[in-house]
């Protein structure tokens, strides 16, 4: 098993000491915003409860939706746990493209909490607010990218659930905006809606077939 504080305690020696943990959620979605979560952990509290309240925290993806939000409520009202979200709407990831609309999100998350350094999963983010590290699977290797990536990704889910109901009939709430078969017939038989990415190449090809009919 990894040693999921082994970057915080890289960090911590090298003294920073406000460190935040970023990740997103919504990348390859057709539909929806980006959302992008900042976590900085008290460091007594995160030694103290790695095995404890915090065991089994990891990559949302690796995680049921009931350890999800458990941890969601558990971070979101802990009083040693600060968080920043960013999200970033389908208009603007059309106007400036999906990797520069994740890195705005991630930037406008970090800037939420004022970090001295970030632990960022993937690969380089250019325009954060002060130093940092990406992790390949970072998500899976550092705790504080793990808390991240469970915040956008019930962050995110949560805004799909409700746009359901503002938008019926894609199924929004079971898909939350992927390009599942489903979602694919949905889209072909009532057309893009306002939460639709138009620069995605399914909506894309949808308009232009439209056009050329």
């Amino acid at each position: 098993m990894p040693d999921v504080l082994f970057y915080e305690k890289e960090a911590w020696t090298s003294g920073f000491l406000r460190l935040a943990g970023i990740d997103e959620a919504g990348r390859g979605p057709l539909a929806g915003p980006v959302v992008a979560a900042a976590v900085v952990f008290d460091s007594v509290f995160l030694n103290e409860e790695l095995n404890g309240v915090l065991e089994g925290l990891t990559d949302s993806k690796a995680t049921t939706e009931n350890r999800r939000e458990e941890f969601f409520e558990l971070l979101t009202n802990s009083d040693f746990v600060e968080i920043g979200l960013g999200i970033v709407e389908a208009p603007e990831i059309d106007r400036i493209n999906i990797l520069k609309a994740t890195h705005k999100a991630m930037g406008a998350a970090a800037e939420e909490v004022g970090p001295d350094y970030i632990l960022v999963d993937g690969l380089a983010v250019h325009g954060l607010p002060c130093a940092s590290r990406n992790i390949i699977k970072g998500d899976a290797l550092s705790i504080s990218i793990s808390a991240a990536s469970i915040i956008a990704k019930v962050t995110r889910d949560r805004i799909m659930v409700k746009m359901d109901a503002v938008y019926p009939g894609y199924g929004f709430s079971d898909h939350k905006g992927y390009g599942t078969k489903a979602h694919l017939a949905a889209l072909n038989e009532l057309g893009p809606s306002a939460l639709h990415r138009q620069s995605f190449k399914p909506v894309y090809e949808l308009d232009q077939l439209k056009l050329d009919i």
